[in-house]
């Protein structure tokens, strides 16, 4: 059933998009079908679903085409107390977060971000944003993190992205993650030293992460490669109080 034929259900909706949370299994089952064919198969089929031990301890939020009833976006919220719980996260699988058990606040996991491969619509990145703002602040969220994923493997395409990463959105070092998985790429210590191609940078970027560093978010100085998602991924985390005033407002005002 679409969001548009139950309205109870829905958490915010915006032009021809609703998002709303996930609800019954069937609704999992959606989000897992359209992350295999964002993540997994080749030319987008959805004959698959993509799931792992980490979907049952989740909230998943939805984004659907109010019109048609298709799903257009998914992801998936996990609520930590406090960085004393950073190790149950998918992230610590990939990533050293003992600096993070210090965060005394509320934080709150968001993983398996995607957009479905045919829809293009900017608004989808929006509704999918304020619904995100609209879950933190009325569940008092004090830091989001995740994994931002580049497509594929090979770092040669991201050089430029990752030489931006390293000369203006590292993490403090109070929270900086260290290395733990296997085959990583330290893009911040084997930085270029060429011009840096801001465009190519940008280009290059994943709209997820160019919306985190908007908002003032940072990311680990390494990339972890991932061979079974077929991505590279940086940690990034956002502390919601250092979101500029002007970006939360026009993000509570889409959330509305």
């Amino acid at each position: 059933m679409s969001a548009e034929g139950d309205p109870m259900r829905v958490m915010l909706r915006k032009g021809r998009y609703a998002a709303r949370l996930a609800e019954t299994d069937q609704d999992l089952k959606a989000a897992q079908r359209l992350r295999y064919a964002c993540f997994i198969a080749d030319g987008g089929q959805d004959d698959g679903i993509e799931a792992d031990d980490f979907d049952a301890r989740c909230q998943h939020m939805l984004v659907e085409d109010t019109r048609t009833g298709e799903l257009v976006c998914c992801f998936r919220l996990m609520p930590l107390s406090g960085g004393a719980e950073i190790g149950q996260s998918y992230s610590a699988q990939y990533y050293e977060l003992s600096a993070l058990k210090a965060f005394d606040g509320p934080m709150v996991e968001m993983g398996r971000f995607c957009i479905h491969p045919d829809h293009k619509d900017p608004d989808i990145l929006r509704v999918a944003w304020g619904a995100m703002t609209r879950f933190v602040d009325d569940n008092g969220v004090e830091m989001l993190f995740g994994c931002s994923s580049f497509w594929g493997t090979e770092a040669e395409a991201y050089l430029d992205a990752f030489d931006m990463l390293a000369e203006k959105h590292l993490a403090p070092m109070r929270w900086l993650p260290k290395v733990k998985a296997p085959k990583v790429i330290r893009f911040a210590a084997e930085r270029l030293r060429r011009p840096l191609d801001r465009k190519r940078a940008m280009l290059g970027m994943p709209p997820l992460l160019k919306t985190y560093l908007l908002m003032g978010g940072w990311v680990s100085d390494h990339a972890v490669v991932d061979n079974d998602l077929n991505t590279l991924h940086v940690f990034t985390g956002l502390e919601i109080r250092a979101i500029p005033p002007a970006r939360a407002k026009a993000l509570r005002m889409v959330a509305g």
